[in-house]
């Protein structure tokens, strides 16, 4: 699973790339406290509170991108790149260097958990485990050896859902079959807000793609073994559209 950044990134980042004088953060020119309070909108894109963040600048930075979430933690390093260029002049000696260990973090911090960035609501065991174990195999084998487990994940948080609003299934139940019982008969799919027609055609057609997804499970995937494999762009496919399913009833339903 993607992992925000350790305190020895933070430091090697402060020490190796920004560069420290007289304990301050900035090299050649020093951040004031204006300026570092302007940094984060101005080049992050990003509103921070300083709040329980005190100490100098470098204390403040160091303690506000520990407590970000990885995304944003990118979104950091990307400004620290625009505002402190690796060519700078009177840049430290090291931080052509430790450049390309800043880009590597980027691309980590941003890949981020790509079945789900939380814990579900609306879970179950073998939903926790089968996320824990699709995450894993996305970060050691790719996305195509985690399609099966994703199927497992969303087959069994559509029962989770079931369980927790009192719906009866039957435990053979397709994923279509549960997703239909919860479009009818949970009440908090009742209502769809402004232009619920529209909304509920786009639900409708998520019917359709878990419908496809077992036959792409079964025939394209390592749940068996299959002469032929999803490349990896479909099984990002098949894997991003699991989640945007569970992220809405997660949302809507808990």
């Amino acid at each position: 699973m993607s992992d925000g950044m350790t305190d020895h990134e933070i430091t090697r980042l402060v020490n190796r790339y920004i560069g420290v004088s007289g304990g301050y953060l900035g090299l050649p020119e020093r951040f004031s406290y204006r300026t570092h309070g302007d940094f984060y909108s101005e080049y992050c894109d990003l509103e921070v509170s300083f709040e329980g963040h005190e100490g100098t600048t470098r204390e403040a930075f160091m303690s506000i991108l520990a407590s970000l979430q990885p995304r944003d933690q990118a979104k950091v390093l990307r400004g620290v790149v625009e505002r402190f260029p690796p060519d700078e002049s009177g840049a430290p000696a090291t931080r052509q260097a430790a450049h390309t260990e800043v880009v590597a973090i980027i691309a980590r911090l941003e890949s981020g958990p790509l079945v789900s960035d939380r814990t579900p609501q609306i879970t179950s065991d073998v939903v926790l485990r089968a996320l824990a174990d699709a995450e894993t195999l996305i970060q050691t084998s790719g996305p195509t050896s985690a399609v099966d487990r994703v199927h497992t994940v969303l087959h069994g948080y559509l029962m989770a859902v079931c369980d927790a609003a009192g719906i009866t299934y039957r435990r053979d139940d397709s994923m279509v079959a549960l997703f239909r019982a919860i479009q009818n008969l949970h009440p908090k799919l009742a209502d769809l807000g402004p232009r619920s027609q529209d909304v509920r055609k786009v639900l409708n057609a998520f019917a359709s793609v878990l419908d496809a997804m077992l036959p792409v499970r079964n025939q394209a995937s390592v749940a068996h073994p299959n002469p032929s494999l999803l490349d990896e762009p479909e099984a990002r496919l098949v894997i991003n559209a699991s989640r945007t399913l569970l992220h809405y009833l997660d949302d809507k339903l808990s």
